[in-house]
């Protein structure tokens, strides 16, 4: 093990920070200290360190809901609660191990705040941005303040106007997959797998249900959990993904670049997140022809042409370049520790 020591911030909405984390680490040579609100993450290498931090967004004894603390600052940050005490010791306990680790560098995914905290701790910054529409004022001052930025995405296919202006500093490594090299599982003929994620989806079990009823012989499955909470987390869903005939997905970063490992045939139905996020990513897709793309969960007697829609597709998927996505983003990382890109 050489060089500095690089931190890492992990943001707690969705299981994909922490899954980037854990197939961009395998391929630094300096240790990681990683920091999050949850449980340490299974299966990260034994050079990352986990911390785990309070939480900041609940509501505390005595006090009012944190969405009306001002968190926003009149619109120039994202998430600041005035007077919120997990919010303080979050950022406190956060600084502390920021510097006994004696951090070279900081990984940010994703968060605004943390960015401008670790520039004003004299700390580069390397900041994982995500697709939408991010022309606010508080993502100009994140990308302004960072080092360098990660676009976990393929350049030509998705090129949000947020990254012209800090064009420079930006790499477009390709879709980050924790998959990427396994061997998929030979197709099983009739079968649809439901890659839901960790959950919030405004799709629940009675959706499955109706799109199953509408498509007999179609063996489906689900993998993950519901906007209802029905299904069931999978820690390792390759052999379903890989073997499916059809993928149905969202369109979150992980997943796009879970299906192009796979070269999965995919029905793709972008969620609502902020800043329009996975509906970029959807027009990407739908513009590249690597997968069927509809806004939203179709009704029952649209799934069956859907799904033979997808079945006959032929998606160049080796064009969400995941090969070598996670070593070029550790070379990124290692620039900045090493003092290359400061």
């Amino acid at each position: 093990m050489s060089g500095r020591t690089v931190g890492w911030y992990v943001h707690h909405h969705g299981s994909g920070h922490a899954t980037r984390l854990r197939a961009i680490s395998r391929h630094l040579d300096e240790p990681v200290a990683a920091f999050g609100s949850m449980e340490r993450p299974p299966q990260l290498p034994e050079s990352v360190t986990w911390t785990r931090l309070e939480r900041d967004d609940g509501t505390e004894p005595g006090s009012l809901p944190p969405q009306v603390l001002d968190p926003t600052v009149g619109g120039l940050l994202h998430w600041a609660p005035r007077g919120h005490r997990g919010h303080r010791r979050r950022l406190a306990r956060l600084v502390e191990g920021l510097d006994r680790h004696d951090v070279g560098a900081l990984v940010v995914d994703t968060s605004v705040e943390v960015t401008l905290l670790g520039r004003l701790l004299g700390i580069p910054t390397v900041l994982v941005t995500q697709p939408g529409a991010r022309d606010d004022a508080a993502h100009a001052v994140g990308l302004a303040a960072a080092t360098r930025v990660i676009a976990p995405w393929p350049a030509g296919l998705l090129e949000p106007a947020h990254l012209a202006r800090v064009r420079d500093a930006v790499t477009f490594t390709g879709g980050i997959s924790r998959f990427e090299g396994r061997r998929p599982d030979p197709v099983r003929s009739g079968s649809v797998l439901l890659l839901a994620g960790g959950g919030g989806a405004a799709v629940g079990g009675d959706d499955l249900r109706r799109a199953q009823d509408a498509t007999p012989g179609r063996d489906w499955r689900l993998a993950g959990t519901l906007g209802d909470a029905s299904g069931r987390w999978v820690d390792d869903p390759w052999q379903a993904l890989s073997s499916a005939e059809v993928v149905v997905s969202w369109a979150g970063q992980n997943a796009v670049a879970d299906l192009a490992a796979a070269g999965a045939r995919a029905v793709v139905l972008p969620q609502d997140r902020p800043f329009g996020e996975q509906h970029a990513t959807g027009h990407a897709l739908r513009d590249a022809r690597l997968a069927v793309v509809r806004p939203s969960w179709p009704s029952p007697q649209h799934w069956p042409d859907l799904l033979e829609e997808a079945r006959h597709l032929e998606p160049r998927w080796e064009r969400w370049q995941v090969d070598g996505a996670a070593r070029r983003a550790a070379q990124v990382v290692h620039e900045v520790a090493e003092g290359g890109a400061a």
